[in-house]
């Protein structure tokens, strides 16, 4: 179950804040919405799902995927709605979330969501890919606070691998101290 509204304002039934206040860490927040993150995917082809660089985590494109299979494939705008584009963000960014979380030991160790960058395969003539890249940025902003505000681009793309609707790179600050 998911907190909205001034359930969330307030702190919701286990105190966690979705407004980004010190009181609840990011995993206290995905277990307070009822978010178990995936297994993290594995590489595809010949690359690495996440690489460093200093305090950077610089993670691999990943897309619509439960338990290895595509979950969201076509085009939005066709043959998805934007909604469902929206839901193919959202899962999209979750698969990032694991692979985040198996780098870096805990989500809690992330200091900052910097950069998305971001493919919609879309029809032509579709212009909201902003629109349905909030399907990742809102559910960051849910489970980092205001540490999950980033700087993000959303593309056009006439196919994605797979026949993904979806594919999200993600620039993360993590901390591996805490």
């Amino acid at each position: 179950m998911e907190t909205h509204g001034a359930d969330a304002e307030a702190g919701g039934p286990s105190g966690a804040r979705a407004d980004g206040s010190a009181d609840a860490s990011p995993e206290a927040r995905l277990k307070a919405l009822g978010i178990e993150l995936p297994v993290a995917p594995k590489p595809a082809a010949n690359y690495v799902t996440a690489t460093q660089s200093g305090r950077l985590v610089f993670l691999a494109g990943q897309g619509p995927l439960a338990g290895g299979q595509v979950v969201y494939r076509g085009k939005v705008g066709v043959d998805l709605t934007e909604e469902e584009g929206y839901a193919a963000a959202r899962l999209t960014i979750l698969n990032s979330l694991a692979i985040l979380r198996e780098h870096a030991g805990s989500l809690d160790r992330v200091t900052r969501i910097m950069k998305l960058l971001a493919w919609v395969n879309c029809a032509e003539g579709f212009q909201r890919q902003h629109l349905v890249l909030n399907g990742a940025s809102d559910l960051l902003v849910q489970v980092f606070g205001e540490r999950g505000r980033h700087a993000r681009s959303a593309v056009s793309a006439h196919d994605l691998p797979f026949g993904i609707a979806v594919e999200i790179e993600m620039v993360a600050e993590v901390d591996f101290e805490r």
